[in-house]
C-alpha cells in the first residue's frame, strides 16, 4: 500500500532521462537477413560490418577455387585463430584442388562446424574466433570452428588455499574450465547448457547440472532469471552474481562463488547448478546457503576429527572476529563490574596516559589494520609481507610508546584480524569485517544491550534472507532431510543423502551395504 502511493511521487521527482540516441535499426535490420548469391555484395556487406581495412586484425582474402572455376573468400579475425591451421587446412586444399566435380567439404581437410546463411549468425560466429569461407553462387556459407584465444594455464587457486587435495583451480578459458568439470565428473547426464545473456557484447552463461538430480522447478527458474536480464554487457560472474541475487544491496552473500573445480563439481553432485562464463576465472553455485559459504573446500579432504576440529576453531573465529572489539567497548565504558580488579587496574594503569576514550582508540587500530590488509592485498606480492611487518609491528609499537593506543587495544585488534583470516569466502570475509564496525559503533552508545540488540536483529536478518527459493539457514532452519554436514561433519559412510532443500530427484547418494 505504501510503495503504491509513493511510487507515483518518486517517479513524478525523479523523471526518467531522456536521451537522443542515434539509431540502429538499420543494423539490426540488416544482420535479420539472408546473405546474397553474388559474391561481390556479400564481400561488401561484410567488409562494411567490420570496417575493414580500419580494423587492423580483421582479416579478408580472395582467391579462386580453380577445381569448381568459382570466386571465393574467407573472413575471420586474426588475433582469434589458429592461422596456421587455416592456411594449412582450409586455403591450401582449395587452391591446390584439382578434381573438377568436387564439392567445399571433400575439398578443405579441416572439419566444417556447419553451414550458416543469417549474417547476425555470421556476424556472431566470427566475433567469437570463427572462419567463414564465401563462395561465388552458393546461398550459403562454410563455417569453421577456428578459435585459439591465448590465455594463461590451469595454475593453483589464489584465494581457496588448501593443504590436501587437487590444486587446480579455473583460468579464463571457458572450455578449460568445462573439461575440468568433466574430469572430476564422468557422467552422461552432466549437462552444460549455454545461454545468451547481453543484447551487445552477446555473452553466454553455461550452465552445469546433472540431469537426473536437479530439480527442473529450480533449473527453470534460474533459466528465467537469466533470461529477464536486460543489459548490454556482464563481462564477468561476479558482476553476474549481483543482478543475479535477491537482494544485491546485502551485507552477507546469497551465491557461493568458488575458483575450484572439486568444490564444483562435489556441488553438481549434490544437486546444485553451476554457473559459468568466458573470462572469468571461477564459477557460481545455485542456490547457497549459508553453511556453503561457512565450510571450507579442504574441510572433506581431512579426516574427520581433523576436519571437525578446524570447523569448531572457524565457528570460535567467527565470533571473535564480529564481537570481541564491541565486548571490549562496552564493557569498559558501561560493565566495568564485569572485569576483575586486578585485570581492571591493569587496564587502569595502560590506558592512564592515553587521552581518547576507548571507542575511538578501537575504531582507529581497526581502521588501521584494514589499510594495512588492502595495502597488503594491492601492492606487488613481494612488497605485501613488509607492508604487513610496517603496519603491524613499526606501527603498533609506535602508537603505543606516543601514547595514542593502549596495548590491550593492539591483542584485541590483533585477535579480530587475525580471527577474520579463518573465513576463507571472500564475500562473507567482507560481511563479517563490516558487521564489525556495526558491532563497535552501537557498543559505543548502549554497552552490551545494544549488541545483543543487534545480534538478534542479525539473526532475524539472516532467517530471513533466501538464495533461489531456499532459505539461508537451510537444512537447518527450516529443517529439511540431508547428511547434516552444517557444525559438525560426520564421517563420509554417514553422509548418505543430499541436501532436502534441493528437492533433488534422487536423495539418496550412499545406499547401505
Amino acid at each position: 500500500m505504501k510503495n503504491r502511493l509513493l511510487k507515483p511521487l518518486i517517479e513524478k521527482l525523479n523523471p526518467e532521462p531522456q536521451f537522443n540516441e542515434q539509431s540502429n535499426a538499420l543494423d539490426i535490420e540488416q544482420k535479420e537477413q539472408d546473405i546474397s548469391n553474388d559474391l561481390d555484395k556479400n564481400l561488401a556487406t561484410f567488409t562494411s560490418i567490420f570496417s575493414v581495412p580500419k580494423n587492423m586484425d580483421v582479416k579478408v582474402r580472395e582467391f579462386t577455387i580453380h577445381s569448381i572455376n568459382k570466386r571465393a573468400f574467407i573472413f575471420f579475425i586474426s588475433t582469434m585463430v589458429d592461422i596456421t591451421n587455416i592456411q594449412e587446412s582450409i586455403v591450401e586444399p582449395l587452391l591446390e584442388a584439382e578434381q573438377p566435380s568436387e564439392k567445399i567439404p571433400d575439398i578443405v581437410s579441416y572439419p566444417i562446424e556447419t553451414t550458416v546463411t543469417n549474417i547476425g549468425e555470421i556476424t556472431e560466429f566470427i566475433t567469437s574466433g570463427g572462419t567463414i569461407l564465401f563462395v561465388e553462387g552458393d546461398s550459403q556459407c562454410y563455417a569453421f570452428q577456428t578459435t585459439k584465444i591465448r590465455g594463461r594455464g590451469i595454475e593453483k587457486s589464489d584465494n581457496e588455499v588448501i593443504v590436501k587435495g587437487a590444486k587446480e583451480a579455473f583460468n579464463e578459458k571457458v572450455i578449460d574450465n568445462i573439461s575440468l568439470i568433466r574430469k572430476k565428473i564422468k557422467n552422461e547426464n552432466l549437462i552444460f547448457e549455454a545461454q545468451l545473456i547481453t543484447k551487445r557484447s552477446k555473452d553466454s552463461v553455461f550452465l552445469a547440472y546433472e540431469k537426473d538430480l536437479v530439480n527442473d522447478e529450480l533449473l527453470q527458474t534460474i533459466k528465467d532469471k537469466l533470461s529477464s536480464l536486460d543489459v548490454d554487457r556482464i563481462i564477468d560472474l561476479s558482476i553476474l552474481e549481483q543482478y543475479l541475487e535477491e537482494r544485491p544491496r546485502s551485507l552477507f552473500p546469497t551465491i557461493l562463488y568458488t575458483e575450484r573445480p572439486d568444490r564444483a563439481a562435489s556441488f553438481i553432485e549434490e544437486g546444485h547448478i553451476v554457473l559459468l562464463m568466458e573470462n572469468s576465472p571461477g564459477s557460481l553455485i545455485l542456490p547457497a546457503t549459508f553453511w556453503a559459504l561457512f565450510h571450507s573446500p579442504e574441510d572433506h579432504y581431512l579426516r574427520t576429527p581433523y576436519g571437525n576440529f578446524i570447523r569448531i576453531l572457524r565457528v570460535i573465529a567467527l565470533f571473535v572476529a564480529v564481537l570481541t572489539s564491541s565486548f571490549y567497548i562496552a564493557i569498559t565504558n558501561f560493565h566495568v563490574g564485569m572485569i576483575p580488579p586486578d585485570l581492571l587496574m591493569a587496564m587502569a594503569g595502560t590506558r592512564e596516559r592515553v587521552p581518547f576514550p576507548s571507542i575511538i582508540e578501537v575504531l582507529m587500530m581497526e581502521i588501521a589494520f584494514e589499510l594495512i590488509r588492502e595495502a597488503g592485498l594491492r601492492v606487488p606480492s613481494p612488497i605485501g609481507p613488509t607492508i604487513g611487518i610496517v603496519g603491524a609491528l613499526i606501527l603498533g609499537q609506535a602508537a603505543v610508546q606516543a601514547n595514542v593506543i593502549s596495548p590491550i587495544v593492539i591483542i584485541v585488534i590483533a585477535l579480530t584480524g587475525l580471527s577474520s583470516f579463518i573465513i576463507s569466502d571472500v564475500s562473507m570475509n567482507f560481511a563479517i569485517r563490516i558487521s564489525r564496525f556495526l558491532f563497535i559503533l552501537v557498543a559505543g552508545f548502549l554497552g552490551v544491550y545494544a549488541v545483543i540488540a543487534l545480534f538478534t536483529a542479525a539473526l532475524f536478518y539472516l532467517v530471513s534472507l533466501k538464495s533461489f527459493g531456499t532459505s539461508y539457514f537451510a537444512p537447518m532452519t527450516p529443517h529439511f532431510f540431508s547428511s547434516k554436514d552444517l557444525i559438525i561433519r560426520h564421517v563420509p559412510m554417514k553422509e548418505r543423502f543430499r541436501p532436502g532443500y534441493l528437492k533433488p530427484k534422487d536423495m539418496v547418494k550412499q545406499r547401505k551395504g
